[in-house]
């Protein structure tokens, strides 16, 4: 296990304890939502392109199905392991019930490096993975979605094997997919664009500005860029963006699209004309108004925490910081859009995916974006209400928000 994910999944449990004390939940309904109901680990063999057979470890954790179906995204990385997608599967869970998307939560994974993999090669390891969970897949089962290190074509090669296995059409088993196999208007830019019009309420509520206000953003992928384009148009300066690779910083600010243009053209930020080179970490400490870590895991640490400098901070990756930074960010009085709030604009639209794939009418771009407008603002109402009403800090709202939804769906079920 990487030293980034070492005891990913006690932390990830560190906020729902926090809400355990809020609610007066006792220990044994805090073991249940803590142990997820179905963890798989699969081996794929895949045959690479110069003929030699290579076995690949997958994973597929279906976290609680109280509230529906399992839901959340499949993840190429090679860090992948267990204790990420227990952790990601148990946000998810969060995240859907903060929200009110009708879905427990899941997630998958595959230990790969898909940047040294060539498209054939993925493809053959996507049918492999699929094959593999089919029997554990569905619209009303289980429903997978794009993460870190896939696409609209992985979820289309995805959905293909299925079929193939099924003998069915069904096309709600996946969301993210292609718009020509069923994926809906918005989908690409959900992520983003929720987590914009969370940020959107967040401005107003801590009475703050946008114009003029410099923002630093920690990995520039599809989650990052979109929520980058709308900031600036409303005069936000890009002053920090950075990849994998490296990164790049201009305190006068840079043009998003020219950013997302070279990440195209040369897979990296790193080198944007009259920028200065910075590291991949260098993102979330510079001088800046509001901090995106749009990344990976636990970036945000005791190590780092005292240098950020941001005042408002919009988690648009999955467990930016960790439970010991998250304490220090608050008593600084850093605010904090939480990541089970600030990213659910991605599962948000991927429940919208799924509805239309099952009634068989799709929206228009506009029906899609004003319905995402309206979920993501009464979920930051329902956590602000909630901190408010509680005393307590923003992202242990959340989970108050969340877990009293899964607890009453549990009971309802005569599950507890």
């Amino acid at each position: 296990m990487s030293e980034r994910n070492s005891g990913l999944y006690e932390k990830a449990l560190t906020p729902l304890m926090k809400a355990a004390s809020v609610l007066n939940i006792e220990s044994d309904i805090v073991s249940v939502l803590s142990s997820p109901e179905r963890a798989l680990i699969v081996s794929i063999p895949v045959k690479m392109d110069r003929g030699k057979m290579r076995v690949f470890t997958g994973y597929r954790v279906q976290h609680n199905t109280s509230r529906g179906p399992t839901k959340g995204g499949i993840r190429y990385h090679p860090g992948v392991c267990i204790d990420e997608v227990k952790s990601l599967a148990f946000w998810m869970s969060i995240k859907n019930g903060v929200v009110g998307v009708p879905y427990g939560g899941g997630k998958g994974g595959i230990t790969c490096n898909p940047k040294e993999m060539s498209q054939g090669e993925l493809e053959r390891l996507t049918r492999g993975y699929a094959a593999a969970i089919a029997k554990f897949v569905g619209p009303d089962q289980d429903i997978p979605a794009p993460d870190v290190g896939t696409n609209a074509q992985i979820m289309g090669w995805f959905a293909d094997e299925y079929y193939k296995i099924t003998g069915k059409h069904l096309p709600g088993v996946i969301t993210a997919k292609p718009l020509s196999i069923g994926g809906s208007r918005g989908r690409g830019t959900a992520t983003g664009r929720g987590a914009f019009f969370a940020t959107l309420e967040a401005v107003k509520t801590f009475n703050m500005s946008l114009r003029g206000a410099r923002v630093s953003i920690q990995g520039y992928g599809n989650v990052a860029q979109p929520i980058a384009n709308y900031l600036y148009e409303l005069g936000c300066k890009i002053v920090a963006v950075s990849d994998s690779v490296g990164g790049a910083y201009n305190p006068e600010g840079m043009n998003p699209t020219a950013l997302a243009e070279l990440k195209t053209k040369t897979r990296s930020v790193k080198g944007f004309p009259g920028s200065r080179e910075i590291s991949t970490g260098d993102p979330i400490t510079v001088d800046c108004d509001i901090l995106i870590p749009a990344a990976l895991e636990n970036q945000i640490t005791e190590k780092n925490v005292n240098d950020v400098k941001a005042k408002l901070i919009v988690e648009e990756a999955n467990g930016p910081t960790t439970p010991e930074a998250d304490k220090i960010l608050h008593e600084k009085g850093v605010k904090i859009i939480p990541d089970v709030l600030a990213n659910a604009g991605g599962v948000t639209v991927s429940y919208f995916e799924w509805v239309q794939n099952r009634i068989g009418y799709y929206w228009s771009d506009e029906e899609v974006d004003e319905k995402l407008k309206g979920v993501m603002i009464k979920a930051f109402k329902d956590v602000y209400q909630t901190a408010q009403q509680h005393e307590i800090d923003m992202r242990t709202a959340a989970y108050v928000t969340s877990v009293k939804k899964i607890i009453e769906a549990m009971q309802a079920l005569g599950r507890l």
